[in-house]
This record gives C-alpha cells, sequence and structure tokens, in this order.
C-alpha cells in the first residue's frame, strides 16, 4: 500500500509542475527569461543556480533590482553587463519589453 501511496504522491508533484508551468506559459516574457535567463538566474529569479553562482547574478527579487527603471533594465539586457552577455542583437525590443516586466513581477513573488 506504501508503494501505490508514493507512486500516487509522485504523480501528484509532476502534474502540479507541470500545470505551474502551463500556467505561467502565457505570461508574456515567460519564453524569453526561460531561454536566455533562468540559467543564470534560476527559474525564481534569485540567481541561486550553479551557473549564477560562479557568475554573481543578481538577485532579481531584491529591492536593488526591484527599484531600477524599466529603462535602466532594458539597457542591461540589451547591451550586457560584467558578466552577462548583451541580447540587443538576438531579441526584439518588444521581447526586451516583456523581459523586463517578467523581471518585475519577481517583485510580487
Amino acid at each position: 500500500m506504501q508503494k501505490g501511496l508514493v507512486k500516487y504522491a509522485f504523480m501528484l508533484l509532476a502534474v502540479s509542475a507541470l500545470t505551474a508551468t502551463a500556467v505561467r506559459a502565457d505570461t508574456p516574457g515567460q519564453k524569453t527569461y526561460q531561454a536566455k535567463c533562468a540559467g543564470c538566474h534560476g527559474a525564481d529569479g534569485k540567481g541561486q543556480t550553479g551557473a549564477g553562482k560562479a557568475l554573481g547574478a543578481h538577485d532579481f527579487t531584491s529591492p536593488e533590482i526591484q527599484k531600477m527603471s524599466d529603462e535602466d533594465l532594458t539597457k542591461i539586457i540589451a547591451d550586457g553587463k560584467n558578466k552577462m552577455p548583451p541580447y540587443g542583437k538576438s531579441l526584439s525590443a518588444s521581447e526586451i519589453k516583456d523581459l523586463v516586466a517578467y523581471i518585475k513581477g519577481f517583485a510580487k513573488k
């Protein structure tokens, strides 16, 4: 009986994870964030991934980042900063705008 309960618990976790991803997939900027930012900044924006720790990735939930203007964040994304590469040539202006809004959304989490 315990095997069945454990199997059921894992199924619930898997479905929950897929549902959470599916719900957030419609958020503007999320797809770009997952492709370009999450590797270092993490899915939660806190920069606690292996790469993020090694590179000193900023925590997007921090007051320091959240108080930055949209223009400042746009410039950093487009031009790069420190160890972060520039994305101005690989992302459109609307993708960067959506990405900035997505990053600002970490303040609410």
